[in-house]
C-alpha cells in the first residue's frame, strides 16, 4: 500500500522535486495533495505538470485542510511561519508531518515540540542521508579531539534566504553538544577588526552565498600540527527530496513523538536528530 503524501510548498524548488520523485515510484507513494500559499501564481495548475512530468490529476491548492482528509503524511518545505501553521493543522487532523523547512526560531520549534506530543513529527534541517552521517561523524570527532579548534563553513546559492543554513547550525549544535557546551554560548558568527586570540571553546560558523550552489558544508577541526576536514557536497536537490520521501515512508504509522533523520537512518547517537 503506497504512502499517501501531501506536499506543502509544492511549487518551490524542493516541492517540485519531491512531487516528481514520488510520482516516479507509484508502488511506494501516492500524491494526495499539493499545497501552496494563497496568491501563489501556480495555484490551480497540475502538480505533476508543474514538476515537469505528466498530468497527476492533483491540482495545486491553498486548502491544506481538504488535502489532509486523504493523506498519511504531510511533507513541508515552505517557510517557518507556514510550517508551524501546517503542523498545527496536522495536529488537529491527527496526521504525521515531515518538516524540512529551515530558519525556525526557538519559539517556533517549541510549538512543534508541543504538537509532537499528539502526532508523529519529524524535523530535520537536512534530509540527506550523507549529511546526517556527517552529523554522526562530527559528534565522534569533536568528542575525541576536545582541544581542536572547530570551524564550520557553508556555501549555498545566491537566493537562499536564511543564514547560516540550518545544516550549519545543526553541525554547530552537534559539535557543541559533544563537548558539553551549547551553540548559543560557543558560536561565533562574525569576525571583523582586531578581535584578539580565538577562544578555546569557540565554534566559528561562516556563511558564503553565490551562484547556484546546492549546498556545501565543511567542519574543520584544527589542532597542533594537523587539521581534519569533514565535507559534504550536495550535487542535486534530489538527495534532499529522496531523504524527505524516505522519512515520510518511515514516519507513516509511527506513534506520536519528536523524530529526526537519525531515527530514520538508525544511527545510534542522537547527533543527527533534534530530539532531546
Amino acid at each position: 500500500m503506497p504512502v499517501r503524501i501531501v506536499v506543502c510548498g509544492a511549487a518551490g524548488k524542493m516541492g517540485r522535486r519531491i512531487v516528481a520523485l514520488a510520482l516516479a515510484e507509484p508502488k511506494r507513494f501516492a500524491l494526495a495533495g499539493a499545497v501552496e500559499r494563497a496568491g501563489e501564481p501556480d495555484l490551480g495548475k497540475d502538480a505533476g505538470r508543474l514538476a515537469g512530468g505528466a498530468d497527476a490529476g492533483v491540482p495545486v491548492t491553498d486548502d491544506l485542510g481538504a488535502a489532509l482528509s486523504y493523506c498519511d503524511v504531510v511533507i513541508d518545505f515552505s517557510l517557518p511561519m507556514a510550517a508551524v501553521a501546517h503542523a498545527q493543522a496536522c495536529r488537529r487532523a491527527k496526521k504525521a508531518v515531515v518538516i524540512g523547512t529551515t530558519g525556525l526560531d526557538a519559539r517556533q520549534e517549541t510549538a512543534l515540540r508541543g504538537f509532537a506530543k499528539t502526532i508523529p513529527l519529524l524535523l530535520s534541517p537536512n534530509m540527506s542521508a550523507g549529511v546526517n552521517l556527517v552529523f554522526d561523524l562530527a559528534a565522534r570527532a569533536a568528542a575525541m579531539l576536545p582541544g581542536y579548534d572547530a570551524e564550520i563553513v557553508e556555501i549555498h546559492h545566491r537566493q537562499k534566504v536564511d543564514a547560516p543554513s540550518g545544516t550549519a547550525l545543526r553541525l554547530g549544535e552537534v559539535v557543541a553538544g559533544a563537548r558539553g557546551s551549547r551553540l548559543d554560548r560557543a558560536g561565533r558568527f562574525e569576525r571583523k577588526g582586531t578581535i584578539g586570540p580565538r577562544r578555546s571553546d569557540e565554534i566559528g560558523i561562516q556563511t558564503l552565498r553565490g551562484g547556484d550552489v546546492v549546498g556545501d558544508h565543511t567542519l574543520v577541526l584544527a589542532g597542533p600540527g594537523e587539521r581534519i576536514e569533514i565535507t559534504h557536497r550536495a550535487h542535486s536537490r534530489d538527495v534532499f527530496a529522496h531523504g524527505a520521501l524516505r522519512a515520510a515512508e518511515w514516519l507513516a504509522g509511527r506513534k506520536p513523538g519528536w523524530y529526526g533523520m537519525a531515527d530514520v537512518l538508525g544511527l545510534k547517537t542522537a547527533s543527527g536528530s533534534r530530539q532531546s
